[in-house]
């Protein structure tokens, strides 16, 4: 019989390999992914549906809006990443015919006709929402809508305007809007993850968003990470920063990963 020490690592190695990998999976469930094609008025736009092949009814999901350059691989990778935590997402579309964009200028036309009237915005994200219930276990009243850039400011747009979702959640979003919140009306709770050196947000827009969030009674946390940029997130964001010459773009890992736990815990909060 081999001696206690050898009979140990053979039991340690036996656990490794059996048993460990089942935990890690636990954790990271094997997911599914599809594209789907849905109307938005006369527009077709194509939403990107990640969600565990295990989900049932009513498991919690999660909208993704992308940033102004359009649906570009980032916003489905997040949706991947979110599905791999147990979650349906899927990542909208908001300007139809997933159409992208690495220009400044055509991103602002896009957002700009996006933006053209409060009940444009409207429309399109529920159209969003429509196809998720429709094409997934998703439930109504178990949603949540998050935000990259542009994607920030629609969902808190979306908030604002009290569509019946749990939570919005805007990362480096606009704060401004054409919709003040009104009291009572805001049904979702508001997570705001900021890059405290954005020159995009001027303070002034920050108290006035703050004063506006109060007013309106909405239950609302806001966090600036030191030193993170405008698109702290996303790592293309240093390839557009040096591509347009744009010191305002910078990616920050360690916010990014903070902001991440922060939605982690804000989505398990809500359910």
């Amino acid at each position: 019989m081999p001696p206690i020490n050898t009979r140990l690592k053979y039991c340690f190695l036996i656990f490794l390999i059996a048993v460990l990998p089942g935990a890690l999976l636990a954790k990271n469930p094997p997911i599914e992914t599809r594209e789907i094609a849905y109307k938005a008025g006369d527009k077709t736009m194509t939403g990107y549906l990640a969600m565990p092949k295990a989900a049932k009814k009513g498991t919690p999901a999660v909208l993704v809006v992308h940033e102004w350059w359009g649906q570009t691989d980032y916003p489905r990778k997040r949706a991947r990443m979110l599905a791999e935590l147990g979650y349906i997402a899927m990542a909208v579309d908001m300007y139809g015919d997933r159409q992208i964009t690495g220009h400044p200028k055509q991103a602002a036309a896009f957002r700009t006709e996006v933006f053209s009237s409060a009940k444009n915005v409207r429309n399109r994200f529920d159209a969003a929402m429509e196809a998720l219930l429709k094409n997934s276990p998703a439930k109504a009243g178990k949603i949540v809508a998050i935000g990259y850039c542009f994607g920030g400011s629609v969902v808190l747009e979306m908030a604002r305007q009290g569509v019946d979702i749990a939570g919005v959640a805007s990362f480096h979003g606009g704060l401004d809007t054409p919709t003040k919140a009104v009291k009572s009306n805001v049904k979702a709770k508001v997570l705001v993850l900021h890059g405290a050196a954005d020159p995009m947000t001027q303070p002034e827009d920050i108290q006035a968003f703050h004063k506006e969030m109060k007013s309106a009674g909405v239950d609302y946390r806001f966090i600036a990470y030191e030193g993170a940029k405008h698109g702290f997130t996303n790592p293309d964001a240093d390839f557009y920063a040096k591509k347009l010459n744009f010191k305002a773009l910078g990616y920050q890992e360690k916010a990014d990963l903070a902001s991440w736990s922060e939605l982690g815990s804000f989505i398990k909060g809500l359910f």
